[in-house]
């Protein structure tokens, strides 16, 4: 099967480089999701509408990757099927103090 981006209507992986997903609805801790080309995903936490969940272990200071760009560093490891928000990520976007990113 092909990579449509698609986890069983719960979840979206809007690039083939992403190493988060986003939720399409509210998960549940202990939800499964089924992932194209990654196989079941069990959900760690809950994961509020719109929000992320890693796709695979990142490693603290880790990028996290979504739209195939890097948009933050994890802060901490980072386990797959994990929530993936401000508690565990620093923002890497519009950051005039990090070399090399936009802005600078």
């Amino acid at each position: 099967m092909g990579y449509d981006g698609l986890g069983v209507d719960k979840t979206v992986v809007l690039h083939e480089a992403d190493n988060v997903a986003t939720s399409l609805g509210a998960l549940e801790r202990g939800a499964v999701v089924n992932l194209p080309d990654a196989g079941p995903l069990t959900v760690l936490d809950a994961v509020p509408f719109g929000h992320k969940l890693a796709l695979s272990d990142i490693e603290s200071g880790g990028d996290i990757v979504k739209y195939g760009q890097v948009i933050g560093r994890a802060t901490r490891r980072i386990e797959r099927g994990e929530w993936v928000h401000t508690h565990n990520v620093e923002s890497a976007r519009a950051r005039g103090d990090i070399a090399g990113v936009e802005g600078d």
